[in-house]
């Protein structure tokens, strides 16, 4: 269960020491899914151990019933002839029998238990092997779409090589910052080549509608004070 736990470490406390170290977190995804084939691998060996014990524990139980019930059989005979102390020796016996009856009973339902048991973690390592491998898939996809939409951007508007985001907390907010991070070359890339003709265009027509405000205001005061003249005549 080692990786497992590794893995839970990976997505929370230990993320960011482990993606910092990564040059390529393809690669490490690649091979936790490995050390996650390998644990299963081992889990389903120790499956089939505990149901090869579960057998053997239930044929001693079954072995044990045969014989109690063989007992007591004899014990019936004895008395059927009317020979008590036959039947009670036959029944001194099967006391002794049911005592190892109980004994194996208890034995095979607590390895039975166990088994059942790791029967069910082999499922879980199962379940989550299957979604981890599909992550993976969709994880490289998009870490690799992000690389080369980045590398057009970059090649597109000269940008500065040094620059670079914070480091990121998990393995998948890498990959989305990544993805950001084209995104954002991309359009600082198209500002470049329309030499910022957008925010000049702008700037006129906000010149444009602040001139027609004041002049609105001007023509607001020059009625009011025509109205005061004419009034006072």
């Amino acid at each position: 269960m080692g990786v497992f736990q590794r893995l839970s470490d990976l997505l929370k406390a230990n993320v960011n020491d482990l993606i910092d170290r990564a040059e390529d977190p393809e690669k490490m995804v690649k091979q936790i899914i490995i050390d996650m084939q390998t644990e299963l691998a081992k889990a389903t060996q120790n499956y089939g151990k505990a149901k090869a014990s579960e057998r053997l524990a239930e044929k001693k139980y079954l072995d044990a019933q045969k014989v109690s019930a063989d007992w007591e059989s004899k014990a019936k005979a004895a008395l059927a002839k009317g020979d008590q102390d036959l039947a009670k020796q036959a029944l001194a016996r099967k006391v002794k029998a049911d005592e190892d009856l109980a004994n194996y009973k208890e034995m095979y339902d607590s390895i039975s238990a166990q088994t059942d048991a790791i029967g069910d973690q082999v499922e879980v390592l199962k379940s989550k092997l299957e979604e981890a491998k599909s992550r993976q898939a969709m994880l490289i996809a998009r870490s690799q779409m992000a690389d080369t939409q980045k590398s057009l951007a970059k090649a597109a508007g000269s940008f500065d090589p040094n620059s670079s985001f914070d480091k990121f907390q998990r393995m998948e907010e890498k990959v989305v910052r990544k993805e950001a991070e084209a995104a954002a070359f991309t359009e600082i890339a198209g500002d470049a080549l329309t030499g910022g003709t957008g925010d000049e265009l702008k700037n006129t027509f906000r010149d444009l509608e602040s001139e027609a405000k004041v002049d609105a205001e001007l023509q607001r005061l020059l009625a009011e004070m025509n109205g005061g003249a004419n009034s006072t005549k």
